[in-house]
Order: C-alpha cells, then sequence, then structure tokens
C-alpha cells in the first residue's frame, strides 16, 4: 500500500511559488468574520520572478478571522492584467483545484495558456495560493513521518486504531512545522481571504472562475457575499452535502465509470495497446499478480507495485483522459515475467534521517483543509470496514476511489470539531451562475453537479459536457465559448443546452 499522502499528492499536484513576493501592508481592525471592514489592504506589485510580465505581491490578513487583531500571514497573489484595458470588464479571479493547488502558478504560468485572448484581453486575471499552500504560510510536514503512513485500508481493529494513532500523531507534527494556519485551513476562512483580495483591488464585485475543488470556494463566497459577484464559472463541481457512504460511493462510482469508459474506448480503438484482449479480465489478472507481489515498478525494478498504486496511476490518467497512455502501462506490467516467488524483490522501507540530522519537511496541505471541511470520522473498525465495503461494490475494478478514500482515511482520528462543516447550499443575493460538468468525471461524480443545481436552482445554470475527463473549460468550442460568453457579456447557455465532445481528426 503507498502511504497515505503520496497517494494523494500523485492525483493532487502542490504548487508551490517561486519567488519571493514584497510585503503588503497589514489590514487595519478586520471587522465580523460574516462582513468585511471598510478599510482595504494594498498588495506592493512586484514583477513576479518567473515571469516578469505577471506582477507578484502579497497580502497581510488575520490566520483566524474570528479574531482579526490578532496573528497574521501574508497571502501570495499574482496578476496578469488585461492586455487591452480599453476593452477591461474587471479582475476575474481563479483557483484551480486540490485542495492544494497554487493559484499564483497558475496565474503565472498557465492562465495564458488555459483561457482564451478574449478572456485574457478583457480582464486582470488573479491567482492566490490559498492559506496553507505555496507561498501563503504552507502546511508542512516531517518528510521522516509522512514515509511511514500506514495502510489505508485496515484489517482489524488494531490496524485501524494504529491508522487513527499515526494521523494523530502527523497533524500534530504538521502543526508544529506549519504554525497557527494549519487549525484555520477550512475552505470558509479561504472565502473571506477571496473577499479581502477583492477590497485591496478596489473592486466592488469580481468575477471568479473555480475548478473541482476550486468551486467549493466559489460556492461559499456566493453564500457569503454574493452581492459582491458580477460572475462566477464553476467546472467540476463539488457537493459539500454529502456524507461519508455517499461521499466515497458516488466518488467510487464515477471512478468505475472512467474504468468502463477506457474500455469501451479500447475495444473500439485499433491503436489501444490492449485492443483485441479482454480488457477488464486483463486489468483484473494483473491487480491480482500485484497482490501477490509479483508486478513490479518500471521505473525501479526493485520496487514492487501495489495493486492500489497501479489503481492510482489509472484514476490520474482518467483525468486526461489519456487512455493511449494508459493502454501502454498496462500492458507493460502484464507483460512482465513472472519469478519464482523466492527471487521477487521486496520493497524497500524508506531510509530514516541520520541522528542529529537537520528535520526535513515537505509540503502536505491536503488534510489541514480537508478534514476541516468535511465531518468524516469512522469511530471504529467495523463502521469504517463497512464503508470501505459500499466503495468496493460500487467500483468494483477499480476497487473504489483511491483519491477519495485516502482523503477519508487521513481523517480518522482527528478531532470531531470541524470548521466549515458539510450543508446544503443557500445562495440568496448572487447573480446567475454557471456551472459545467462532465458526465463521465473520474473525480467528481455528475450527481454532485445536479444536486448543486437543485440546492440553488434558482441562482444557477448547469451545462452538461457530455465527455470524459475532469477539465472542462477547453475541451470544445461549445464549453470554451459558453464560459467566454458568459464572462465577458453575462450570455448564459439556453435551457437544455448541453456539450457534446469534439470531433475527433
Amino acid at each position: 500500500m503507498q502511504p497515505l499522502f503520496r497517494a494523494l499528492t500523485g492525483v493532487l499536484t502542490v504548487g508551490v511559488l517561486a519567488g519571493a513576493s514584497a510585503p503588503a501592508v497589514e489590514a487595519a481592525n478586520a471587522g465580523p468574520p460574516g462582513r468585511n471592514p471598510t478599510t482595504q489592504n494594498a498588495i506592493d506589485w512586484k514583477p513576479c520572478p518567473q515571469d516578469a510580465a505577471a506582477e507578484c505581491g502579497t497580502l497581510r490578513l488575520p490566520v483566524d478571522w474570528a479574531r482579526p487583531s490578532a496573528e497574521k500571514f501574508d497571502l501570495a497573489v499574482a496578476r496578469r492584467k488585461a492586455t487591452d484595458p480599453d476593452r477591461r470588464v474587471g479582475v476575474l479571479l481563479v483557483n484551480p483545484g486540490g485542495p492544494g493547488d497554487s493559484g499564483v502558478d497558475f496565474a503565472v504560468r498557465r492562465a495564458t495558456s488555459h483561457f482564451s485572448a478574449d478572456v485574457q484581453e478583457r480582464f486582470d486575471i488573479v491567482g492566490f495560493d490559498p492559506r496553507g499552500v505555496g507561498g501563503s504560510q504552507p502546511v508542512k510536514c516531517s518528510t521522516e513521518l509522512l514515509d511511514q503512513a500506514p495502510s489505508a485500508y485496515p484489517r482489524d481493529q488494531a490496524d485501524f486504531d494504529q491508522l487513527a494513532a499515526y494521523n494523530r500523531a502527523l497533524r500534530q507534527d504538521c502543526r508544529r512545522h506549519s504554525g497557527p494556519v494549519f487549525d484555520h485551513a477550512d475552505t470558509l476562512s479561504v472565502v473571506r481571504d477571496m473577499d479581502a483580495i477583492r477590497r485591496a483591488l478596489g473592486e466592488k464585485q469580481i468575477n471568479y472562475f473555480g475548478h473541482s475543488y476550486g468551486t467549493l470556494i466559489g460556492e461559499q463566497y456566493a453564500e457569503q457575499y454574493g452581492d459582491r459577484i458580477r460572475t462566477m464559472a464553476l467546472t467540476a463541481n463539488i457537493d459539500h452535502s454529502l456524507g461519508a457512504r455517499e461521499f466515497l460511493v458516488s466518488s467510487a462510482a464515477t471512478a468505475e465509470d472512467s474504468f468502463n469508459q477506457f474500455v469501451k474506448w479500447c475495444e473500439s480503438t485499433s491503436s489501444c495497446a490492449l485492443h483485441g484482449r479482454d480488457v477488464t479480465a486483463v486489468w483484473d489478472d494483473l491487480l491480482a499478480r500485484a497482490d501477490r507481489g509479483e508486478i513490479h515498478d518500471p521505473e525501479s525494478p526493485d520496487q514492487v507495485l501495489t495493486a492500489n498504486a497501479i489503481a492510482l496511476e489509472a484514476f490520474k490518467k482518467f483525468y486526461g483522459p489519456d487512455w493511449d497512455e494508459l493502454a501502454t502501462y498496462v500492458a507493460g506490467l502484464d507483460a512482465q515475467e513472472q519469478e519464482p516467488k523466492d527471487r521477487r524483490p521486496t520493497q524497500q522501507p524508506q531510509p530514516r534521517a541520520p541522528q542529529g540530522a537537520e528535520e526535513q519537511t515537505r509540503a502536505e496541505p491536503f488534510s489541514a483543509v480537508f478534514c476541516q471541511d468535511w465531518r468524516f470520522r469512522p469511530k471504529n473498525y467495523r463502521e469504517y470496514a463497512s464503508l470501505t465495503e459500499a466503495e468496493l461494490r460500487a467500483a468494483p475494478h477499480l476497487r473504489g476511489s483511491p483519491r477519495v478514500h485516502a482523503a477519508v482515511a487521513g481523517c480518522v482520528g482527528w478531532p470531531n470539531k470541524v470548521n466549515n462543516p458539510q450543508h446544503r447550499l443557500r445562495i440568496t443575493e448572487a447573480p446567475k451562475i454557471l456551472m459545467l460538468h462532465s458526465l463521465h468525471d473520474p473525480a467528481n461524480n455528475y450527481a454532485w453537479a445536479t444536486n448543486v443545481h437543485r440546492q440553488t436552482r434558482r441562482t444557477t445554470v448547469l451545462l452538461p459536457y457530455e465527455g470524459a475527463g475532469h477539465s472542462v473549460y477547453g475541451r470544445s468550442d461549445c464549453t470554451r465559448d459558453a464560459v467566454d460568453d458568459y464572462l465577458t457579456e453575462r450570455k448564459l447557455p439556453s435551457a437544455g443546452s448541453r456539450c457534446t465532445p469534439a470531433a475527433k481528426n
């Protein structure tokens, strides 16, 4: 079994701010957490070290919005100004997801290739690293302790107790290395940070583009500050009303659906490396061999690959979807010759830091955010095993959703108090919000989007994309134009509109 946090970060890459940012003027009294002060912070913009065409800076904000005069932290921000100032509409705040992805990195390195020229001409694109991420006082944990993670699949109560004890120890370790921001890394705090950015930019209203976990930021901003939104486009939506069982089962079901889409593609595509074979049988046999320790990592032949590691690799390929690469990967593993048991290499333990050496850390914000946004706390092995069994029934070939299972496992043993617990969305003041979602999203079930839409029917418009993959905006002219027309002209798709996959050449 891969360590829990490696399984998470294999899919959810944490962007790190590569350059130093100039300090900002500290906020005056921040006021109550539900509403904002009139005093504006300032951002001292400087050319970004990675790209001088973009500007970088920081914003000094309270760690705890309930205690605005207490400890502060620097929120990292980046901006690309509208390329046609005469046609400028306003600011477009962006968040690429995670939780743990860097909005600064997105604005500096990816915005110009992600957004159309029309969006770039008409908006200042502003990215920020959510608190605990990248350049915003990142959550860090001991590398040695991270490498000691137990299995996310405990076999009995003793294993479950070991998992809970490990998570408690890791939580204390991360708090020690990260400071008080660790206890306030929830999305609701990020929402208040985002409104502070609006004030610092001197804007009465913002436009927002959020992807995946970034949709939760958008949804909750719309709840808190709906009248401060001009437009908001959300892709690959999160449903924050789900309980643990529904969350796990729906995540597993959509991962399994992506596996079935891959199988169908391979059966009908002659270039597939598994074309002409029973792909499902090949896959199931491969995982069974991995369970017996017979499959090696092609890049590290002395290492054994677990079935969960192989499933996670497939899951990552579904994001594209990169079906050609996945088929080649599976075919290569399947072709490995079976060796006598006594000749098979075993997985090597991670080397420990020598005594007296400086303790090494690495950024790990995922659980600090996720476990404060979701009240997922299985009490004992029996409850946990019941959840796992339901997950496996929903995804017999993928064996559940590798990412989500590891996420829930990472919260075992955490305190029951949650800063930002689940609830149905209650949006009262926002304008119409545009939602897009793939029917065959591997990570975020399409039902999540329909659930959110039902909760907010008066304020949301849902545009389905009838294809596969996790990202949506750049899938076709239909998806891109729908977002662009909405952001620039506030023009929404007509009722019942759908986007079909682009025709392949």
